[in-house]
């Protein structure tokens, strides 16, 4: 299994670079927003990889993240969600985006892909709702790496140190939750929580969190 490719980017197409490592070239299919950000011919380049393997066909996709990677390998576990369709979700959306939408619930998002109908996007959502926390705790952030994490409400957030590994795990839980949309404040106070009520690991304080900050009927 080939996971990362580092080398020299020969040349770009519409949907694929060709990138050199060692003298081999590797031909690598990427999202619309990937494509966006690498870098032009002649200059050194690293994806993160899937291969695609069919009876006729190898074939490598190319992510500037593992979490792009992740929500790759899961969209195309969803039936009726190929590579070309996974590939039309994460350029439409990219990683972040499908991680809102699919925590969410917001399949109407996902149908805006080119080529996804709304049978498609409602299964994609009841699939792999319950995997987002999972896919959104692999972001990490800069305040994980340095054993901190905001608390208070937007005005008057702080940075307090906490011990490890509660530190990395809330931050990257609070990240996630800001990525979705949720105003710092509120989503720190929800981390904190369900750090308090004994979730630790980042996928169960996402899912802790995102209880608490669900509208009360």
């Amino acid at each position: 299994m080939i996971g990362k490719l580092t080398g020299r980017l020969d040349y770009r197409a519409a949907d694929h670079v060709l990138i050199d490592v060692g003298g081999v070239g590797y031909m690598v299919y990427c999202s619309e927003r990937t494509m966006a950000v690498l870098p032009g011919p002649g200059e050194a380049v690293s994806l993160f990889t899937e291969l695609l393997v069919r009876e006729d066909l190898l074939q490598l996709f190319g992510f500037t993240s593992l979490v792009e990677k992740e929500w790759h390998r899961l969209l195309m576990t969803v039936q009726g969600v190929g590579a070309k369709a996974s590939m039309a979700i994460l350029s439409t959306l990219g990683p972040d985006g499908v991680s809102r939408a699919v925590t969410l619930g917001d399949w109407n998002t996902i149908k805006a892909a080119k080529g996804i109908g709304p049978k498609t996007a409602q299964k994609v959502v009841l699939e792999l709702k319950d995997k987002a926390p999972n896919v959104m705790a692999m972001g990490g952030s800069l305040a994980a790496a340095q054993g901190l994490v905001g608390t208070g409400s937007d005005s008057d957030a702080v940075i307090e140190p906490i011990s490890a590994p509660t530190a990395s795990a809330q931050a990257e839980a609070l990240s996630a939750l800001v990525n979705l949309g949720y105003a710092h404040g509120d989503a720190a106070g929800a981390v904190a929580q369900a750090a308090g009520d004994g979730a630790a690991e980042t996928p169960a304080l996402i899912r802790a969190a995102l209880k608490l900050l669900a509208p009360k009927e």
